[in-house]
């Protein structure tokens, strides 16, 4: 192969890394969702952008993305990424009661959506099948930009976020009954749909049982044989095969490779490798999701946009209207008017889901060509505005109050905020998770050993896998919330690199760590912990303790005495140790160590 054709090869994705090392931190910079970068950066490097310039000037074509095909079917595995993701922030339990948002909430939209956007799309001459089919292709809202867009304004937790996903993952659930239909529309067999899709549907249940029932059963013993291992390159690929296995399995059944993702991550929240996995795809999600942005914008048809502005604008204007309208009648049934008015704006846009749609119809005749090129357009138009109406959306609802129905959708009962993490979980740690429970504090305990956490899972015991000298990690764990942070793992540097990611993560988070010696603790003070406790002068103080009160002293001297000595090493400790910087940040003292 020559040096031209690899130049060829890599082209492509060499655009795609510069936009994503370029274009979506400049975004960034200037307060623009960088999924809007993404999109403009994918319509200027489209076929229909520098792509149809390069027909004029040869030049351009090497900045041009040609093979949008190719990028499509890759991009669309950032959206079964991303409900990976969104599965491991979940869990069964929570998803049962999550069912009344999520089948009648959903349902709703649903239908309302189906039949007043194809009722419409009849009035204007379509015909009953072509209506049909517009309308459920318009029924469903973006996961890909609609998600992201909540959690770039920290909104995803809140109710607006839960009820919004909630809906969204209706909308996946519906896709492929909608594909039965549109397929049965297009071979002739509407009288014959409720057996296509009972044949449909019928393996799809199967396919979702065999990923449930498989996961329960190997998800967990998989993970655990590759911690073992400790290898983080292993890890990651346990993780993508779990993802990517799980979506083909859903996507043989006749589901989305979407479901199947999700039905992954729901399972694996349930496990204590659920952090570390969620660590591990990010980068994964973020740089899958922005190809799929891209692929979105290089779909943008400039020329049907051009020839005809008036249809193409006044189409999507008055769908998302439409839609945003239904979106928020349905909303006050379960909300206050301003979260419905925030979530009609974010889920009256079209969705990926309905280039799927609208291309299943093209190809089986129920819609003709030109149709489906306005409605593709229209609805990328509309896809691109979400950031803007999410925005405005925020502006409306800016001081979001208690909701009853938030109670449906709440976090899992690990996330409460007030707890302490301890970060290693050997005698030292479990003695104080002992001790925390019998003052009734939360915990949840962080280790690298898998037959330590199955041992303790098994015991009930809160312990995660994952490294905590990651930032994200960290982060995952609630560190921005903890009461406190204990670090009591073995190895020195070990301590010292968590001590250093959490202290830049929360500066003012009350953090005591093991150490091995004097030395050390100087040093753990250096980096900013509250209190180090070296275990040789520690010995030596119990040693001494002991020895005082079996030769007679009395206890009451015994002890001041020892405290005394406590906070005497401790000073020379910390004046040994802390930069005039970390001394200033760090909390007073309080009574004896």
């Amino acid at each position: 192969m020559n040096p031209s054709s690899d130049l060829a090869l890599y082209r492509e994705a060499l655009l795609f890394l510069v936009t994503a090392g370029v274009v979506a931190p400049l975004f960034v910079r200037i307060r623009v969702s960088p999924v809007l970068g993404y999109l403009i950066a994918g319509v200027a490097m489209g076929p229909f952008g520098l792509g149809r310039l390069a027909e004029r000037t040869p030049w351009l074509g090497a900045l041009a993305l040609t093979d949008v095909d190719t990028i499509g079917r890759l991009a669309g595995f950032g959206v079964v990424v991303l409900l990976f993701a969104m599965g491991l922030g979940l869990s069964f339990e929570r998803l049962k009661r999550m069912r009344r948002i999520v089948f009648e909430f959903g349902l709703a939209q649903v239908l309302a959506s189906v039949l007043v956007l194809g009722g419409l799309a009849y009035a204007f001459g379509r015909s009953a099948a072509a209506a049909l089919a517009i309308g459920a292709a318009l029924s469903l809202s973006s996961t890909a930009i609609v998600i992201p867009v909540l959690a770039e304004r920290k909104r995803l937790a809140t109710a607006v976020g839960r009820i919004s996903f909630a809906v969204l993952l209706f909308q996946d659930l519906a896709v492929a009954p909608m594909l039965v239909v549109v397929s049965a529309l297009a071979a002739g067999r509407g009288d014959n749909l409720a057996a296509s899709l009972t044949l449909t549907l019928g393996p799809a249940a199967l396919g979702l049982a065999a990923v449930i029932v498989g996961g329960r059963l190997a998800l967990r013993p998989l993970f655990r044989f590759v911690a073992a291992s400790r290898s983080p390159e292993f890890f990651m690929a346990a993780c993508l095969l779990v993802v990517l296995g799980a979506a083909l399995t859903a996507a043989a059944s006749g589901l989305s490779m979407a479901l199947g993702a999700f039905v992954a991550g729901l399972l694996l929240a349930e496990t204590e490798y659920r952090r570390e996995i969620q660590v591990t795809i990010e980068p994964f999600k973020g740089l899958l999701l922005g190809l799929f942005f891209v692929s979105v914008g290089a779909q943008l048809d400039l020329t049907t946009l051009a020839e005809r502005p008036a249809a193409v604008v006044g189409l999507a204007a008055g769908f998302v209207a439409a839609k945003a309208l239904i979106v928020f009648l349905l909303g006050l049934i379960f909300a206050p008017s301003r979260l419905a008015a925030e979530m009609a704006l974010l889920l009256g846009p079209a969705g990926e889901f309905a280039f799927v749609v609208v291309s299943a119809a093209v190809a089986g005749g129920v819609m003709t060509d030109a149709d489906g090129r306005l409605l593709l357009v229209a609805a990328a138009l509309s896809m691109f505005a979400i950031p803007t109406l999410g925005r405005i959306g925020a502006m409306i609802n800016a001081r979001p109050r208690a909701l009853a129905a938030e109670a449906l959708v709440a976090p899992p009962g690990d996330e409460a905020r007030g707890r302490v993490i301890i970060v290693g979980y050997g005698r030292v740690g479990a003695l104080i998770g002992e001790m925390l429970d019998v003052h009734k504090i939360p915990f949840i305990a962080v280790d690298v050993d898998p037959t330590l956490i199955a041992r303790e899972r098994r015991e009930g015991k809160p312990v995660y896998y994952g490294d905590a000298s990651r930032e994200e990690f960290l982060r995952r764990c609630g560190l921005e919330t903890a009461r406190a942070l204990v670090v009591t793992m073995d190895k020195p540097s070990a301590n010292e690199a968590v001590v250093a990611a959490a202290r830049r993560v929360r500066p003012d988070i009350i953090l005591i760590a093991r150490a091995r010696d004097a030395a050390q603790a100087g040093s753990l003070y250096k980096l900013g912990v509250t209190d180090a406790v070296p275990e040789t002068i520690e010995a030596s103080l119990q040693l001494s303790e002991a020895t005082l009160v079996d030769i007679g002293v009395p206890m009451g001297l015994v002890i001041a005495s020892i405290h005394e000595k406590r906070d005497q090493f401790r000073k020379l400790l910390v004046a040994a140790g802390a930069s005039p910087q970390t001394r200033g940040a760090r909390r007073p003292r309080r009574g004896s160590a």
